[in-house]
């Protein structure tokens, strides 16, 4: 009896785990969040329009595919294809995610990113990630950290480039955000020489491809092609730059306009054409290499 009233508490106490939280940790993020719900590509199955349901007030899901639905515990069974015992003993084992606190009601208003840890890359879902977009690990480690972050009372985490007022450029595999203040970022490695890209992908791609140029100039990260009237009195300071503007005429007007602001603007665009950009043209030529 005793041993069955422990069991039972031991199901209580971890049907309160968030579920939320779980996915995260196994490297699912929600499509799209409200206050009320969150929507993920299914976990139980292959699927390109999201129809799995987590009720963030509740603490439960439903996958309307399969028509099946319930707390954490069976949603780790079907995950894993375990038993109660074992689906409770491996959400017990992870004292990181933390138990879910129903919500409270909040502002629309209240949207804004709250950074809440910032350290090295180690979240094997976003080392997957940075897999997926053919990034070492270690290069990605030298520019960008792990950043956690809130957005309407929900927690994500990401890869993170800092930016030139303490702002953060956020990306993981289903999402694309920044947080304030936002601006472009600098790269410092006190060269005469710069390199300008639009993101943080086409910077670490470059340092891919070209290590040597990257690691001998400064480098500027645009985040926004918004941000291009900034950098303009920091690019008269260098001897030459290179721009690794997008193929696309967004990216094509910007750099044509920075050609005719001045003579030591190089455009490289020419070096990964037909590709929108330089993260494309690696992914293409590295469909089947394997990045440890």
């Amino acid at each position: 009896m005793r041993r069955e009233n422990s069991i039972s508490k031991s199901c209580e106490s971890a049907r309160n785990i968030c579920i939320v939280k779980t996915l995260a940790k196994l490297g699912h993020f929600p499509s799209r969040t409200s206050e009320k719900e969150a929507w993920f590509l299914s976990p139980l199955r292959s699927e390109t329009q999201a129809s799995f349901n987590v009720s963030l007030r509740k603490n439960i899901w439903y996958d309307f595919g399969i028509g099946e639905g319930g707390s954490i515990i069976d949603l780790i069974m079907a995950i894993k294809s375990c038993s109660i015992k074992e689906a409770v003993q491996f959400l017990q084992a992870d004292t990181i995610i933390p138990y879910f606190i129903a919500p409270t009601p909040q502002l629309p208003s209240e949207n804004k990113i709250e950074i809440t840890t910032v350290g090295p890359l180690k979240h094997s879902a976003l080392i997957g990630y940075l897999r997926s977009r053919r990034i070492p690990v270690e290069v990605a480690r030298r520019y960008c950290k792990e950043v956690w972050y809130t957005l309407k009372g929900q927690g994500y985490f990401a890869v993170g480039l800092e930016n030139n007022l303490g702002g953060w450029e956020l990306r993981n595999k289903y999402y694309k955000n920044s947080s304030s203040p936002k601006s472009y970022s600098f790269i410092d490695h006190s060269s005469n020489r710069l390199v300008v890209t639009e993101g943080i992908f086409d910077f670490l791609t470059l340092a891919v491809l070209n290590e040597g140029l990257v690691n001998a100039s400064d480098g500027i990260v645009l985040n926004s092609l918004a941000f291009l009237k900034d950098i303009k009195n920091i690019i008269s300071e260098y001897h030459e730059v290179f721009l690794f503007l997008d193929n696309d005429p967004a990216g094509e007007k910007a750099t044509k306009s920075l050609l005719i602001f001045s003579a030591n603007v190089t455009d490289c665009s020419v070096s990964y054409h037909p590709h929108k950009d330089l993260n494309e043209k690696l992914i293409f030529n590295s469909k089947n290499i394997t990045v440890e």
